[in-house]
């Protein structure tokens, strides 16, 4: 299959070496200021780019019937607006504020934990994460994420949120809940960017022929 490849950063770079092994030749890569009209042509794209980039990038990947899988984050308020782009046109996409099949795992643990502890009134909550210097935001698309599942999973008391960015670390997300008499710390630390292209990877072979939008958890969790 022909993969396009939108932002040729550093995950671009990796997912062009890993692309071979899942079944993908490179039919092009985009840069920032790479017309997308050069992705015509492709089975799927996946979009590495920039929060300001991603949205006009899915809308012209949509007109040219090419699904993407779009690992971008600080996006989402505009999501009726990709949602409306990605029906207009009949293709399909996928969407996660983090690709790691670890993290993905690591979200429903932290909802389970949250339903378990949602009754009992003596455990406080956190989440927290820490990033390279250059990651724009904060907090990370996935810690928003992990708050959510927590809400979801029925806990309604205040949970403090808090991120650093420092040096070059690739990601570590923590979640916990600490009462008088025990605490309770559930960790996910990414060691490279190797997981989350390996996740864009298998979302791309999976979205290629399907129509609408989806949760990089329904690539995973579905059956």
């Amino acid at each position: 299959m022909k993969l396009a490849i939108v932002g040729y950063g550093k995950m671009g770079r990796m997912i062009e070496a890993l692309a071979p092994e899942y079944g993908f030749s490179v039919h092009t890569h985009i840069d920032l200021n790479d017309h997308m009209k050069a992705a015509q042509g492709a089975d799927v794209a996946i979009e590495f780019s920039a929060p300001e980039a991603a949205v006009g990038n899915i809308e012209e990947l949509a007109a040219l019937g090419v699904p993407v899988v779009v690992g971008t984050t600080g996006w989402l308020a505009e999501m009726d607006r990709v949602r409306a782009a990605v029906e207009a046109h009949g293709t399909g996409l996928v969407w996660s504020p983090n690709f790691s099949i670890g993290v993905n795992v690591f979200s429903r643990l932290v909802r389970e934990a949250a339903k378990l502890l949602a009754d009992e009134a003596q455990y406080g909550a956190w989440a927290w994460e820490i990033h390279h210097h250059t990651k724009k935001d904060a907090p990370s698309g996935t810690l928003i994420k992990l708050v959510k599942d927590m809400k979801d999973g029925g806990y309604q008391r205040a949970i403090d949120v808090s991120s650093n960015r420092a040096g070059a670390h690739p990601g570590t997300h923590e979640v916990g809940f600490d009462s008088a008499a025990d605490t309770i710390t559930l960790r996910h630390s990414a060691r490279s960017r190797e997981g989350f292209a390996r996740g864009a990877l298998k979302a791309a072979q999976w979205v290629v022929g399907k129509k609408g939008v989806f949760e990089f958890g329904e690539v995973l969790f579905s059956g």
